[in-house]
């Protein structure tokens, strides 16, 4: 059920007040103008939340990345979490996971033609993509977890909501795991819950709008994780789903902020199939020690176990020559796709889409305004572009 990953740690309650003051007081200065937030001439998107811990992030920036990469120049612009390097970094198809994070490295593997830079100080990223040579003609930036970065005003800001830890039920750091109070989603433009269950019935969704109590200048959308079939890491041995639900035995790897998930969907893949889940922190950065104790548990299980893990610690593992040759032999990916709900994906694609040629400096994107673009011919160049859901 919707919450049932959540657990509040009651003793910690009055630091979580402590925080929440801090926080909220940095969000009033925000609110009254004492600190800046900053609009660009470009396409703004942010994804984020405001919890620890997974949401889906990178699988709904992939999501938009596949969306908009044929019609317009796409960056993705991310802080580079946990990675080795300093200040901006344009990433290239040579540059090693340690100098950008998994999560950029990833994204721009799989989409080589994207621009994927990686700035703590979200301005100054933004600053060099529009203004560096190389990149300057970027249609849409696209910022990775920057919900909390308040000095950049996205003109679509979409807040990801885990449905099995549901703001509404959760609390402040260090008793609950949200980073904001509840009324930061107000900020949101859109706001989407991840990773609901298939089987949800309609009254359910419909349970779930009213309790997210959203504005009506907000919309909802409902998304669910598609798996796709498993790519071997380092060999040419392919395994399927019904390769999966018929070995031995599993071994699941993951780095990531939200496993749980993860492991109970693959459960309902591979039947009765045994699961031995190796957890590790988000981001992990695998030491030798962590490499033995891997292939030591692998070595301990049934001949023909199928190994998996995630896309994002797969930029870890690949570069592990420690790693056994029987575990390199079964080592495989299960790549995450991001499904629309309720039949809901046209309507999000045409809301970013629209956004994305409303506001292009691109010319030709410009030509595929839709039918209230003359209202807005006139709009100064530098006037801060946002979605307006507000005036809807």
């Amino acid at each position: 059920m919707e919450g049932d990953f959540i657990h509040i740690n009651e003793w910690l309650l009055p630091l979580s007040w402590l925080y929440g003051a801090a926080v909220g007081t940095r969000n009033v200065m925000f609110d009254i103008g004492l600190l800046k937030s900053k609009s660009y001439g470009v396409p703004v998107i942010s994804v984020g939340n405001i919890t620890v811990g997974g949401t889906g992030k990178t699988p709904h920036v992939e999501y938009l990345v596949k969306l908009l990469k044929d019609i317009c120049k796409v960056a993705v612009l991310s802080r580079g979490y946990k990675r080795k390097s300093h200040g901006y970094r344009l990433a290239t198809m040579d540059t090693p996971v340690q100098e950008i994070g998994d999560e950029p490295y990833q994204i721009k593997h799989k989409f080589p033609g994207v621009v994927v830079a990686v700035d703590k100080k979200r301005t100054e990223g933004i600053e060099r993509i529009i203004g560096d040579a190389e990149t300057c003609d970027t249609d849409v930036i696209l910022l990775d977890d920057a919900f909390q970065h308040r000095y950049v005003k996205p003109g679509v800001n979409i807040l990801l909501v885990d449905y099995h830890r549901l703001v509404i039920y959760d609390q402040l750091l260090p008793a609950g795991r949200m980073r904001e109070p509840l009324n930061a989603k107000n900020r949101a433009d859109i706001v989407i819950i991840t990773k609901c269950p298939r089987n949800l019935k309609p009254v359910e969704f419909r349970v779930l709008t009213k309790a997210m109590n959203l504005y009506p200048y907000q919309r909802l959308f409902f998304t669910t994780f598609g798996y796709e079939q498993p790519k071997p890491l380092f060999t040419a041995q392919q395994a399927t789903f019904d390769t999966l639900a018929n070995c031995p035995h599993l071994m699941l790897l993951t780095g990531i902020g939200s496993p749980r998930h993860m492991e109970e969907d693959l459960r309902q893949i591979v039947g009765q199939t045994p699961i031995t889940h190796l957890r590790f922190s988000d981001h992990h950065n695998f030491r030798p020690k962590d490499v033995a104790y891997i292939n030591s548990v692998y070595q301990s299980l049934p001949q023909g176990t199928i190994a998996l893990t995630t896309e994002k610690d797969a930029t870890r593992l690949a570069g592990l020559e420690q790693l056994s040759d029987a575990l390199r032999t079964h080592l495989h990916v299960l790549p995450i796709s991001v499904q629309f709900m309720l039949d809901q994906e046209p309507q999000f694609n045409q809301t970013i889409i629209g956004y994305v040629r409303k506001n292009s400096r691109n010319s030709i994107l410009a030509q595929a305004k839709d039918e209230h673009s003359a209202r807005d011919r006139h709009r100064p160049g530098d006037r801060p572009r946002t979605i307006s859901f507000r005036d809807n």
